[in-house]
């Protein structure tokens, strides 16, 4: 079992942001998540090559990855909102149908003159 074990040094130079940062990081992390340093940079160093390697075959792939995050931003925020305004809008229908359901059409009433009504004074004489 232990051949399939490999061991090596890792040093962090403090005086530089990228260690002293990746350093911190190592030091602040949750050990309940994280068992070991050997297991968050075994994770950190398969995600990091991941990228790198997808970013070369496809340089474009994080600007999609940022647009698709932003798309479904914007999907989850309508949905909310629709969510909200739906019932509202949904039950202002149901009472205009119910009230053209029940309304009782006008009694028919003899033609008149639609100018009847018109006060024609305005135009002058």
């Amino acid at each position: 079992m232990t051949d399939r074990i490999r061991s090596t040094n890792v040093r962090f130079n403090l005086d530089k942001e990228i260690p002293a940062q990746a350093w911190q990081y190592l030091q602040t992390m949750d050990r309940q998540e994280f068992k070991s340093y050997s297991q968050v940079i075994a994770a950190a160093l398969v995600d990091y090559f991941d990228r790198y390697y997808k970013s070369r075959e496809d340089p474009y792939m994080e600007t999609r990855e940022q647009e698709e995050q932003f798309v479904q931003q914007i999907v989850s925020a309508v949905e909310k909102s629709m969510e909200k305004a739906l019932p509202v809008f949904l039950a202002g229908c149901m009472a205009g149908l119910s009230k053209s359901d029940v309304a009782v059409p006008p009694a028919e009433s003899p033609v008149t003159d639609p100018d009847a009504d018109v006060d024609w004074d305005f135009l002058g004489e």
